[in-house]
């Protein structure tokens, strides 16, 4: 008689916690019917119709850089020098042009409002049909797109902003795992790069770019955080370890366009007195702990949220104490609270801004396959460039930024519960173990601890007495249950 235990099923227990957290994981009647009517209108994979007022920018050298596995590619950039500094080109899949406002895919996308990722099974907003081909900006495929324009001089000021429609080629799908090495130094141009001699010319002025622009935005105050990422290695749909993935010269790069883009559509948008919904950080509404944080490290911090002064702490820390900084970083994170969709409306006095960017205007666009609010931002900035009336009433926007909260927050919850269960599936055979790590949470309703290596989180269920958030401690691993999303730990 055969007594091995089974093992479990994580793509099971993501469809059924994508269930119980409030979301429809299947596409609803009438969807298959919708992405045939959008295949037949268009010739071959191309985001929309040809647009007769779109620019021809196919020629340019446009790249995209994601994740290894990426399909959905939602953005492409190019660069170029001109006078005062360097323009940068950021398109973005005209998704809105081929999902209509009030059909069955836009019903879908409303209620779920985001992509949901886990390590085993991916969740999308649109059918893959789209989001990895219709409207995803593939290689050596013509698009159409929303193209966000601005210069960049020497100092990472942004100047020239503009948006408008054009036509627009992949030339190199890319990965931040090989092109940022080679930016650094610390690796070998992938085959891609290393056949063109026009494409690392174009990779290192956006990487000119993106280096002024960072240093610009540290310089007003938007925090640096160098963190590591769970990145569990699955084979055969199976958690074998998990390993961590850590920024790069590459990830920065794309982090820093896409800000600059979505700084440009607010802007943009509020300079022509619409509407919209933004993307914001309130000030961390704990700043007294992580006062008392900075100053079990020395450093005075301002009695009042002050990101500039948050960031230099930081950036000291990161170059003073590099062992102890990830710590910290963590424990600010999650003291500083996540982000939140609200609208702005066009006569706004004082606007809110986004905290870790300090940025009074910034909104989220350049994810439409992806996320619902940046769909949204594309019908909103049509309608401007059209100079119509928004497809959407102020109410109406209210109520969607709404929903988007609300999604996010179950999306999170999603995501943590699976990264536990993934966690209790690799660590199954490490109970006893000790591990060093951060707490995360400290409530009535439990403290919770990350631990470094491997980069995961779980519950301290004995010795947790006296711990608050941003403590360092040594925890000992004594059970893992993937079915109940449990990895405990006792104090060491």
């Amino acid at each position: 008689m055969n007594t091995t235990k089974p093992a479990f099923d994580l793509g099971a227990s993501a469809y059924a916690e994508m269930l119980k957290d409030g979301f429809h994981p299947d596409f609803p009647a009438g969807s298959d019917a919708q992405v045939a009517a959008i295949r037949a209108a268009v010739s071959g994979p191309i985001s929309s119709q040809p647009d007769a007022k779109a620019r021809d920018l196919r020629g340019p050298w446009w790249s995209s850089i994601d994740n290894d596995t990426s399909k959905d590619l939602d953005q492409i950039e190019m660069a170029e020098r001109v006078d005062g500094g360097i323009r940068v080109r950021v398109a973005i899949a005209n998704v809105a042009a081929a999902v209509a406002k009030g059909s069955p895919l836009d019903g879908h996308a409303a209620a779920q409002t985001q992509t949901v990722y886990t390590a085993v099974r991916i969740f999308p907003m649109l059918p893959s049909e789209l989001s990895t081909d219709l409207t995803s900006l593939n290689q050596d495929v013509d698009h159409a797109a929303l193209v966000t324009e601005y210069v960049v001089d020497a100092q990472g000021n942004l100047s020239g902003q503009s948006i408008y429609r054009a036509e627009v080629r992949n030339k190199a799908q890319l990965a931040y795992s090989k092109v940022g090495p080679w930016l650094e130094g610390k690796g070998p141009a992938d085959a891609k790069v290393a056949a063109s001699a026009e494409l690392q010319a174009q990779l290192r002025l956006q990487d000119e770019a993106a280096q002024a622009m960072h240093a610009r935005r540290a310089a007003d105050g938007a925090l640096e955080f160098c963190k590591g990422e769970a990145d569990p290695v699955v084979v055969d749909g199976k958690v074998r370890a998990i390993h961590e993935m850590e920024q790069n010269r590459a990830t920065d790069l794309i982090e820093e366009f896409m800000i600059g883009a979505n700084k440009t559509m607010a802007e943009t948008m509020r300079a022509a007195g619409r509407s919209c919904i933004r993307r914001v950080v309130r000030a961390p509404a704990r700043w007294d702990r992580i006062v008392a944080l900075a100053a079990q490290h020395g450093t005075k911090l301002p009695a009042a949220p002050d990101s500039k002064a948050l960031n230099d702490f930081l950036s000291g820390l990161r170059k003073a104490d590099s062992v102890h900084y990830p710590d910290l970083a963590l424990a600010v994170i999650k003291l500083m609270g996540p982000g939140e969709y609200v609208v702005i409306t066009a006569d706004d006095p004082q606007p809110l801004g986004h905290f870790g960017l300090a940025a009074k205007d910034y909104v989220h666009s350049t994810a439409p396959n992806r996320r619902y609010a940046d769909l949204v931002s594309q019908r909103l900035v049509a309608a401007m460039l059209d100079g119509v009336a928004a497809p959407y009433s102020d109410a109406e926007l209210g109520a969607i930024a709404q929903q988007c909260n609300l999604q996010e927050a179950a999306g999170r919850k999603v995501e943590r519960t699976m990264q536990k269960r993934e966690a209790a599936v690799a660590l199954a055979g490490s109970v006893g173990k000790t591990f060093h790590g951060v707490v995360t949470g400290a409530s009535d309703k439990g403290t919770y601890v990350r631990v470094f290596d491997p980069p995961v989180e779980g519950r301290i269920i004995r010795g947790e007495q006296g711990l608050d958030v941003g403590a360092t401690v040594d925890v000992k691993l004594v059970d893992t249950n993937p079915q109940m999303a449990f990895v405990d730990f006792a104090r060491a």
